[in-house]
């Protein structure tokens, strides 16, 4: 048959289908290579595992993490003997935590259920069963406005068994940092990605808008062998910036009793100075 000869429209309609494939197949390579870029971004250790295996060892399991990425706390803590459920609405992101748990051995594959969902929509089976629940380094930003935070503590609290623990670690910009996100792209790193070998180069603006106390960030990433043409990937995000009194306010308003709010992952009651924010709450 020539294209003469085809049906109206057939042409059209699998030119469509083949864009529409493309698309996805290019979406999915983005979403695959930003989820390997976050483990690149942190390749040095902020220091929080600590934290979260000392609050597992104090409640026992189960566990739930939610907006758990790639895995960097969650497979550690089922590693370490705890029952852990890790929640993530980025496939590509848990298919990296499912790599990660295999390197550990089938002991912390058992003992670790990946979840995709939006943690704002996840509902407890049952009864509710988690003695720890957490939101780590900085994930509450991604949710971009204080009813989502808000819901975000619900999330926690609906999930936690009477004494479980509630945590969420956030950055406190200083005005210094507030008066860089003007919008210039500066420089954050050159690394060489161990998986792949390539030079990666990481570049990001951030413009901060005062009025909403939200940052819109522009980050992108040139990678390649050297001598050869890089590859760009980029991603976007809006961010909510949190205070320590605005995450008091979402965990009493989820039902949950403030035991400390911490400046570094020590528990160190919060003081001048101090660039994070670390919330424990217990549910009655």
């Amino acid at each position: 048959m020539t294209a003469a000869d085809q049906p109206v429209g057939r042409g059209s309609t699998t030119s469509a289908a083949a864009a529409t494939a493309t698309a996805a197949a290019t979406t999915s390579a983005a979403s695959e290579a930003l989820a390997r870029l976050y483990d690149l971004d942190l390749v040095d250790d902020p220091g929080d595992l600590d934290l979260y295996l000392a609050l597992a060892g104090r409640t026992g399991g189960p566990i739930l993490e939610l907006g758990a990425g790639t895995g960097r706390l969650a497979v550690p803590l089922a590693a370490a003997g705890h029952e852990v459920t890790a929640v993530d609405i980025e496939p590509a992101m848990l298919d990296r935590t499912r790599r990660r748990a295999w390197d550990d051995g089938p002991a912390v594959v058992a003992r670790l259920k990946l979840v995709e969902a939006d943690m704002l929509d996840l509902e407890p089976i049952g009864e509710p069963v988690h003695r720890l629940a957490f939101i780590g380094l900085n994930t509450l930003f991604l949710l971009a406005d204080r009813d989502a935070q808000q819901r975000a503590f619900r999330t926690m609290a609906r999930h936690l068994a009477p004494g479980g623990l509630a945590v969420v670690d956030v950055w406190l910009p200083d005005a210094d940092d507030l008066a860089r996100f003007d919008g210039r792209f500066i420089l954050e790193y050159v690394r060489t990605d161990p998986e792949t070998g390539n030079l990666v180069t990481k570049t990001a603006a951030a413009q901060h808008d005062a009025t909403s106390g939200t940052v819109e960030l522009t980050t992108i990433f040139d990678e390649g062998l050297p001598g050869t043409a890089p590859i760009r990937w980029i991603r976007r995000d809006r961010l909510r910036l949190v205070s320590p009194d605005e995450l008091r306010r979402f965990a009493e308003a989820a039902g949950l009793e403030v035991e400390i709010i911490a400046g570094s992952y020590d528990l160190q009651a919060i003081g001048p100075g101090d660039d994070r924010a670390i919330i424990v709450a217990a549910r009655p």
